[in-house]
């Protein structure tokens, strides 16, 4: 067989066809069309197979990046279809929502000069390509097992938990207080990303697998920490965090200025046909309005995109730093851009006027000055360069901190660090109470959706090895007492 790959030199990068600006910042819809076998295929084969893999080093999951492009090159597709899918639980929504540009494809040997592999695209071709087929199966365990798995949270680390503690046969049970399956992937992250059928397909799989649901469920009201600890064999808590930041400064209370999650949950569940007063009144819809995004990350991209397609008057984005310090991906810059978004750089919000609703932002100018300790330039103010920017609804994207867990769990037993994260042994991924585990952004932060599974992945592995323990030291005692 003629060799299918190192085609770098011979052909161009190119992306599956991009909808034109205008028409994408009318709707919801995807901006990406689906590639054909034939350009998966020779896109795959632009890999150099490089000895060391620096996509998959950089990938969370580290995921076999190389072996999946070669197989697709082939024409290999349920091959590549099934070692994707062994180190990822979600590999088509990966491929839809993960910044390839700051990892896999920002770390592509050919990248310099040649332009990276086009990883993520491939990635969800193979794996919508193994939907269609039907080559997705739900998880089958070659034998059940008696014990119990409770996880509170059906998020993206829940998710992936929960999918791996029921191949392996144990009896899992996924709490979480939404009424879908799917958290920050069905309220957070707006349909142009992900479209919200991706994600209830994968719940239906788990279903179908003998995963057990109960949605509409809130830890401290439905139930405590310590009446789900007695119901279950191991607990996981994999909630994520939802406190939005806030800013400290003058007129922060005034009306129209709301939380991201606020603004994009209303969003999402007016696109899935909920009834949503605050969106419905124009509170939380941005149509013919002066839209401000404070922020730099990958929330408030979202917030700027989903303001564009709700019609809004003007887009601008503050954000303290300049375009190359911005921690959200680049790529998504240039679509917002592309749609119609204004970034402002290098500029933060001094305070917010008007009398009972804002009215206005009054922004100061900043320049970076000497690295702070991480080795990032800080931002400095400008003197005497405030001027004001028309609002009519302030969206703060500023991150997220988790909510105060003891209160929330009524257990005030519960381990926390001094970020209010959960702490864990980081060998054990275990709590100090014994047989409650955490994942997620719980424990280490606000991260993205492949650090979830990732760390759902690698609490389901060490709550096995905790279960299979437990069983071993009652087989040794009851042997102990049969002598």
């Amino acid at each position: 067989m003629a060799n299918k790959t190192l085609k770098f030199v011979d052909v161009s990068q190119e992306y599956p066809e991009k909808r034109a600006a205008t028409d994408r910042a009318k709707d919801f819809d995807e901006i990406y069309q689906e590639y054909v076998q034939t350009k998966a295929s020779e896109q795959a084969g632009r890999c150099s197979q490089c000895g060391v893999p620096f996509c998959q080093i950089h990938c969370p999951l580290h995921n076999n990046i190389p072996d999946w492009l070669m197989m697709t090159a082939e024409g290999r597709m349920e091959e590549a279809y099934e070692l994707s899918s062994a180190t990822n639980n979600m590999p088509e929504i990966c491929g839809r929502i993960c910044p390839q540009d700051r990892l896999c494809e920002g770390n592509c040997v050919i990248e310099k000069g040649f332009e990276s592999v086009t990883i993520g695209s491939v990635e969800r071709f193979i794996t919508d390509t193994a939907w269609e087929k039907g080559w997705v199966k739900p998880p089958r365990p070659v034998a059940e097992r008696p014990q119990s798995v409770g996880i509170i949270g059906a998020g993206p680390g829940g998710l992936a938990a929960a999918e791996e503690m029921r191949k392996l046969g144990y009896q899992v049970h996924v709490y979480d207080r939404y009424d879908r399956i799917g958290g920050l992937l069905v309220y957070g992250i707006p349909n142009f990303k992900l479209e919200k059928d991706i994600v209830t397909r994968r719940a239906e799989l788990l279903k179908a697998g003998g995963v057990k649901f109960h949605l509409n469920f809130e830890v401290g009201r439905d139930a405590t920490l310590a009446e789900l600890r007695a119901r279950h064999d191991v607990l996981l808590i994999a909630t994520g965090v939802y406190k939005a930041r806030d800013i400290s400064a003058p007129g922060a209370g005034l009306a129209n200025i709301v939380p991201a999650m606020t603004y994009l949950t209303a969003s999402n569940r007016k696109g899935l046909g909920d009834s949503v007063p605050d969106f419905d009144s124009g509170l939380l819809n941005a149509e013919g309005k002066n839209i401000v995004v404070i922020g730099g990350g990958d929330t408030a991209m979202d917030c700027v995109r989903t303001a564009i397609r709700q019609g809004a008057k003007s887009v601008k984005c503050l954000y303290r730093r300049d375009r190359q310090n911005m921690p959200g991906s680049l790529r998504e810059v240039s679509h917002a851009e592309e749609e119609g978004v204004d970034f402002v750089w290098l500029a933060a919000p001094e305070a917010f006027l008007g009398d009972q609703k804002v009215r206005a932002v009054r922004v100061v100018k900043m320049r970076l000055g000497a690295p702070d300790a991480t080795g990032r330039q800080t931002p400095e103010i400008v003197p005497d360069s405030s001027h004001e920017v028309p609002a009519d609804l302030v969206i703060q994207a500023l991150g997220f901190d988790p909510e105060d867990l003891p209160t929330l769990f009524n257990e005030p037993a519960i381990g926390v660090t001094g970020w209010g994260t959960i702490g864990v042994d980081f060998k054990t991924k275990m709590t100090n109470l014994d047989g409650v585990f955490a994942a997620g952004d719980i424990v280490r932060g606000a991260s993205l959706v492949v650090w979830a599974i990732r760390d759902g992945r690698d609490a389901a592995a060490a709550m096995h090895i905790h279960l299979q323990n437990k069983v071993a030291a009652q087989r040794s005692a009851l042997a102990t007492a049969a002598e």
